[in-house]
């Protein structure tokens, strides 16, 4: 599939409100600043689920836009919270349905740049690479920039 006319220059990033999601968000824009890109910010939203007597089962009621709506309000939060109300590139926001390294690899199906953080808000805080971003940097189709923390 070629590329569109639209993606060249777009940098994907991960963001979830994490510290290293920011983290990523705010390397992401300075190097849209570089390049004369812009900045995709993604964020990953799945049904919940419960565990029962029965095992593992959805929630009887489930409102589509409405987990949708939450995730991107918190896309936004992590937006505003990483590079303020106008940052100097463009960053749009995107909530995807999926998991968080699932949502990100086809997001940046044809992008120049995927970053993540080196780890969100899964369990195993230390783990040296989270396992989105092992699974990114694995699988994606186009270059990978883990934004480590500062003092790892």
């Amino acid at each position: 599939m070629a590329d569109r006319p639209e993606d060249k220059g777009r940098i994907v990033v991960g963001v979830d409100g994490s510290e290293p999601s920011r983290r990523a968000l705010r390397w992401a824009v300075r190097q849209a600043e570089l390049t004369g890109g812009a900045v995709v910010a993604v964020i990953a939203w799945e049904y919940p689920t419960y565990h029962g007597a029965r095992g593992w089962f959805p929630p009887g009621i489930t409102d589509e836009a409405a987990l949708e709506g939450r995730a991107r309000q918190e896309a936004d939060r992590a937006v505003r919270q990483a590079v303020g109300e106008r940052p100097p590139v463009e960053v749009r926001t995107e909530a995807r349905h999926g998991t968080p390294a699932g949502a990100l690899i086809e997001a940046a199906r044809g992008a120049d740049l995927l970053v993540v953080g080196s780890r969100g808000l899964g369990g195993f805080t230390g783990m040296l690479l989270g396992s989105v971003a092992q699974h990114c940097t694995r699988h994606a189709t186009v270059p990978v920039v883990v934004v480590r923390a500062e003092q790892e």
